[in-house]
């Protein structure tokens, strides 16, 4: 009975210290990945803008272009196998990007709304074109065209002057829609929550406030009384709407 103590202390240090190693491995990854990921992210972008864009490319030029999209993907897969493999829960590792990512957007609201907008507007572009251009009824035959209708797809005006007519070009057209009306639920639900959390703070403050003021007054009517000073509970919330704005002197 005695050995089974230290034997628990040293399985428990074991854990931590493994815990501790695999939170400061993950930490390590992100420091060592960010900046090759957002290098082949951009890559990525331009490697399949540019023969969407310039069709008549040399063979090789093509070839590059599609090793780099290869190459691109291959990096975005092992980043995600190793940060899962990392992550030592995925409930806690989801709740914790949950709570990072709604802090991130309302302090950053205008600009994650507008790159995610901009980023989201040129891939559907670039996609749609791609898949619509030289087939027989098509009427989206340029970037300026595709361009044109991403946005007023995204923003659900919807002209009817451009639109897709092969199958691929549909399903593109699709996910946009499902993107730009997710985008705007998420820029809608984060404005709302945040307006949420700032009244209820304000309120809190003021409930606070009301409180400590009537103890101070209940302890200094004591002190002139003669009285003791004993604690009295603070005032429940239901009674806060019929003590309403008493003013300390009111008693």
């Amino acid at each position: 009975m005695a050995d089974a103590s230290p034997a628990c202390n040293v399985g428990g240090t074991a854990s931590q210290k493994l815990s501790v190693m695999r939170n400061l491995t993950t930490e390590q990854w992100e420091r060592a990945t960010d900046v090759p990921l957002i290098v082949a992210a951009l890559a990525f972008l331009a490697a399949y803008a540019i023969p969407i864009l310039k069709p008549d490319l040399p063979s090789w030029a093509a070839a590059t272009c599609i090793a780099v999209v290869a190459t691109a993907w291959a990096l975005f897969v092992v980043d995600y196998v190793v940060r899962l493999r990392l992550a030592p829960d995925l409930l806690v590792l989801f709740s914790v990007l949950n709570r990072r990512i709604g802090s991130r957007l309302r302090g950053r609201l205008a600009v994650y709304t507008g790159g995610t907008a901009a980023l989201l507007a040129l891939c559907a572009a670039l996609g749609v074109l791609s898949a619509e251009r030289g087939h027989e009824g098509a009427n989206i035959n340029s970037f300026g065209d595709s361009i044109w209708w991403a946005i007023t797809t995204m923003t659900t005006v919807g002209y009817g002057d451009r639109y897709p007519v092969t199958g691929l070009g549909r399903a593109i057209a699709a996910m946009l829609m499902v993107g730009g009306i997710a985008l705007l639920g998420v820029v809608t639900a984060t404005l709302a929550s945040w307006l949420i959390e700032a009244v209820e703070a304000d309120q809190q403050e003021t409930y606070d406030m009301k409180n400590e003021i009537r103890t101070l007054h209940r302890k200094l009517d004591q002190l002139l009384g003669g009285q003791s000073v004993e604690p009295s509970p603070a005032p429940s919330r239901a009674s806060e709407q019929e003590l309403g704005d008493k003013e300390p002197g009111g008693d």
